[in-house]
């Protein structure tokens, strides 16, 4: 593909705030600029704030370019590459835009030294919204930057497509916009030459995008917050096998913040690892067309609570989870996710199995619930080379291990390759040890909520497998009908109506 526009910026004065406020529709902001939005020349009388609440703001202030009027609101496009802190205040009448790549910072490298470098902060304050024209619009937030998108459960933070605020997308709308790309300095297993994996110098280039690097050998590495943030109908295709999902997290370090985020209707998978040690929980990954979570080239991190539902039809989706490493099966660092309390609703008859482990992954499941009309579980290779212990305690560098998992699928088939030995398979499931049930009838409600049966399972104590893990003493997403963590703050659709709330087909007037 062509690389889009990356024009620099430099520092806006009062004289051109004041100019921009007080300009024409046609002529307000620079779209090359980068920087903060600085105070209202008089606070509280905006000339650009409509004095009509229905009515868009009069114009854009700099330095946003002025995109015209969307839906109802006025359009303030960001510039396509931000070189100063800048925040994107939530404002009656305004929506924000993205115009090709908008890029946040310079790549400051995987040792953090780039002369070249420019780390900045992107906020944006909760309730604001963001969307895309097409598949080409799309975030990206360098190495060395910070998105600081804290919504708040009573408004979140939306990024969308053009069609959704015009009221134009449906239930099966997907694909509409590009998408988040996260970059950071955190161990990757995959490198670009003979650098070792998980080193300082260790760097990848993303598929399809080979400008954009991420990787380093910092594990704690801080990339911001995204919390109470919906993102919804994104995914590109930019070539074969090369695509942008809704949510890309490269190389992105444990120090980030990840917490209450919907992925609704993207085109590719609702959020990918490709390595890093980000850490995530809340999670509700609806109606998207790959996969709801993709982790691999050696991601080692923490997941819990997570919904994912996929759209009915059957020809919707594929995996729920596809876990992987490169080829090189010895690489490091090798994968191991660790997820906990999750309900997986799979209806695609495409996906030969909900849940797919392979290329030596380390995986461990604990408090789950998958309902799927194939099968449930695929593990497609041992992984490392040490066996787990008779009393299933838990160590990296072994095979998948699942506990209080209940599986109800429609052929009850677990696939296997050769290399996984009928004992092998045993452990990994271990069915009386691991209170895992096989064949389950699930008693769920709202299609995600325990009912009676699932109640009755014993749950495995998730605090065990490392400090950002929470016990609980119930299996699945939804402890009963009492637990509304994912109210509010999501979006509803036919896929999974979220008990009410704003519709995942329209966009809240600003």
């Amino acid at each position: 593909m062509g690389r889009l526009s990356q024009t620099g910026g430099g520092k806006i004065g009062w004289a051109m705030m004041l100019l921009c406020a007080g300009a024409s529709l046609t002529g307000c902001g620079g779209g090359d600029g980068g920087g903060g939005t600085g105070p209202s020349p008089n606070p509280g009388t905006d000339p650009t704030t409509p004095t009509d609440p229905s009515a868009p703001a009069v114009n854009c202030v700099s330095p946003f370019t002025n995109g015209g009027v969307v839906g109802t609101m006025r359009n303030c496009v960001l510039p396509n590459r931000i070189v100063q802190d800048l925040t994107l205040p939530r404002r009656a009448g305004t929506i924000y835009s993205l115009s090709g790549r908008v890029e946040v910072g310079r790549d400051v490298g995987p040792d953090g030294r780039d002369p070249q470098g420019v780390p900045v902060s992107l906020t944006i304050e909760p309730g604001v919204v963001v969307f895309g024209s097409g598949g080409l619009d799309y975030l990206l937030v360098n190495r060395g930057s910070k998105l600081q998108a804290a919504g708040r459960a009573d408004a979140p933070i939306i990024f969308t497509s053009r069609s959704n605020v015009e009221g134009l997308a449906t239930d099966r709308s997907q694909g509409q916009w590009g998408g988040i790309i996260i970059a950071g300095r955190a161990p990757i297993s995959d490198c670009l030459g003979s650098m070792p994996g998980g080193s300082d110098t260790c760097e990848q280039a993303y598929e399809g995008l080979t400008d954009i690097r991420y990787g380093g050998g910092v594990a704690a590495d801080d990339s911001g917050t995204i919390n109470y943030v919906q993102i919804r109908y994104a995914g590109f295709e930019l070539a074969p096998n090369q695509e942008i999902n809704g949510l890309t997290l490269a190389g992105v370090g444990s120090g980030t913040t990840l917490s209450h985020i919907q992925v609704h209707n993207s085109s590719d998978d609702g959020i990918e690892w490709f390595g890093g040690r980000a850490n995530a929980r809340y999670l509700v990954l609806t109606g998207n067309d790959d996969d709801a979570l993709d982790t691999d080239q050696g991601y080692q991190g923490f997941l819990q609570f997570v919904i994912a539902v996929q759209r009915d039809g059957g020809s919707s989706g594929d995996k729920m989870v596809e876990a992987d490493s490169p080829d090189n099966e010895d690489s490091l660092p090798r994968q191991w996710t660790r997820l906990a309390n999750f309900t997986f609703i799979s209806r695609s008859t495409r996906a030969s199995s909900a849940f797919l482990v392979r290329g030596g992954a380390d995986f461990t499941a604990v408090n789950g619930v998958i309902v799927a009309p194939n099968s449930c579980v695929d593990i497609a290779s041992a992984g490392g080379s040490t066996l787990r212990p008779a009393n299933g305690a838990l160590q990296d560098q072994g095979p998948p291990m699942f506990h209080s998992v209940a599986l109800n699928c429609g052929d009850g088939n677990f696939p296997r390759d050769s290399e996984i030995t009928a004992s092998l398979w045993s452990q990994i499931f271990d069915y009386a040890g691991g209170n895992n049930r096989p064949n389950f009838v699930t008693s769920l409600t709202g299609l995600f909520i325990n009912g009676d049966k699932e109640i009755a399972v014993p749950a495995f104590d998730a605090s065990t497998l490392g400090n950002f893990m929470t016990r609980t003493n119930y299996i699945g997403a939804v402890r009963d009908g009492n637990d509304l963590w994912y109210r509010g703050w999501t979006c509803n659709s036919a896929t999974a109506n979220f008990g009410g709330g704003a519709s995942c087909l329209t966009v809240p007037k600003q």
